[in-house]
Formats: C-alpha cells, structure tokens, sequence
C-alpha cells in the first residue's frame, strides 16, 4: 500500500500497519482533545440521572422522579419510570424549551403537589409514607376530566409528559411493549393477504 504526498510522489505505508489500523489511529486522535482531562467521565448507572438535573432544583427532580414512579410503576412485567429515567427525560426538555411559558407551568405544577401535600398532611410531598402519596396523586387523578385546583391542573401534564417519557425509552418500547422491529408476525394477527 502507498500514501500520496502532496507532491505526487507515493511512499510506502509503515510495515505491519494495515488500513483499518491506521484509521482507527487516526479516528482516535481526532477525539482525544474531546475527552475531559484529569476528570473521570460520568457514567449513569442504569435507572440513576446521569449528573446534576438541567432545569429543575434537585428538590423539583426528587419530586418529579417520585411522582413518575407512582405514575408508572415498576411490576413483573418491566422497570417502572424511574428505570426509564423519565424525570432526566422531562428536565432536559425543560431546559431546553424556547418557550418561557412551559417550564413555569411544570415549576408551578410541582409546587402546587407540594402545597397539596403540606395542606393536607402537614408536610411535603416526599415526605409523606407511601400510602399517603398514592393518596394525593389519587386525589389529582379524581379532578383529571374537571380540574379544579392548581394539582388537578397539573395532573394532565405531568401524566401525559410521563407516557410520553417512558413509551419513548428504550424500557417502555423494548421491555414494556416488547417490541421487536420490523419482523415478519405469526398467528391470528399478522395482517391481511389478500391471496
């Protein structure tokens, strides 16, 4: 194998370095000044937000996470919302909405849970036992069709953002959906054949 030269003349490449090799080298040098120097490189462990929330306080996400989990929880068939990491998913598309208004909806919304829960337990949301949470989620989802209170408002939005959030990972579409991509379906379901 030759390399070209600027000035037209051919040389031969180095011995023992095949194409493959020599691109890998090259591939690597191009991104070596990318990586972090001296720094370790965060990596989340599976189901943890990987680094600090973009958006939210660390409040607000415990909150969001919390509120998620309850939403869709984990059970025998697949991981919950918190595997799925809905809240890192709801938090980074809060922090880069271009529109001011939604982020201080879903702001106001989570202090809103938090109110409900201090009026009626006497403490914050994360605070309270686990019953008691079911319990004022409960009482959001009962106002979900008429809202009346700030919560119920809310409700709708954080519902449907953790739908969205975990029927788009990679948990709510492979393990919860278990779906397989485009594959040939067997059985009562596989579609029409006009044949």
């Amino acid at each position: 194998m030759t390399d070209p030269r600027p000035d037209g003349e051919r040389r031969a490449a180095p011995e023992g370095v095949t194409r493959r090799e020599m691109l890998a080298a090259t591939a690597a040098a191009l991104t070596t000044p990318l990586l972090p120097i001296g720094r370790p490189v965060p990596v989340a462990a599976p189901g943890a937000p990987a680094g600090r929330p973009l958006f939210l306080t660390e409040h607000e996400f415990a909150l969001l996470d919390e509120l998620s989990e309850l939403i869709i929880p984990t059970d025998a068939q697949s991981p919950g919302a918190r595997a799925a990491q809905v809240a890192a998913y709801l938090d980074a598309r809060l922090a880069e909405s271009f529109e001011p208004e939604w982020p201080a909806l879903w702001r106001a919304g989570l202090q809103a849970v938090e109110d409900l829960s201090r009026e009626r337990l006497g403490k914050g949301f994360l605070e309270a036992s686990p019953d008691q949470r079911i319990a004022l989620l409960g009482e959001m989802a009962a106002g979900e069709r008429d809202p009346k209170t700030p919560a119920q408002r809310f409700f709708r939005d954080l519902k449907g953002g953790t739908a969205h959030a975990y029927y788009t990972s990679k948990i709510g579409i492979h393990v919860d959906q278990q779906y397989k991509g485009n594959v040939y379906q067997e059985g009562e379901y596989a579609g029409y054949d006009a044949t």
